[in-house]
């Protein structure tokens, strides 16, 4: 990978894929806003959640989801407030962060379920 830009889409498509496997149906991808960016909105069941994705090549710096920070997290519960509404929704709705460390090639993959609450 080259630059972030590419490591952040290629942490994307390997998170999708994981949450895929998991039997978690994609509904959007990098759904925008306003000025927020939910990288997934998958459903499973009866839960809507709102995924953001963090990838760093190295955890030296502490875990990628650390980097998320309240103001982000407010803009992504606004956006799925939206959502729902805009779709007509009666789900559930869960906050999870997907945290993603490349290694030698491969993608170590973290999925913190309830991350963050809405508030």
């Amino acid at each position: 990978m080259r630059t972030s830009y590419e490591l952040g889409r290629k942490g994307e498509a390997e998170a999708a894929a994981f949450l895929a496997q998991k039997n978690y149906r994609i509904l959007e991808k990098n759904y925008r806003y306003r000025k927020a960016e939910v990288d997934l909105i998958v459903q499973k069941e009866n839960t809507l959640v709102a995924v953001e994705i963090k990838t760093r090549s190295t955890a030296f710096f502490g875990t990628p989801a650390l980097f998320l920070k309240p103001k982000q997290q407010q803009r992504i519960v606004e956006a799925i407030d939206y959502y729902v509404k805009q779709n007509n929704l009666d789900l559930e709705v869960r906050f999870d962060v997907i945290s993603i460390v490349k290694h030698k090639g491969t993608f170590d993959i973290q999925h913190i379920e309830n991350a963050f609450y809405h508030f």
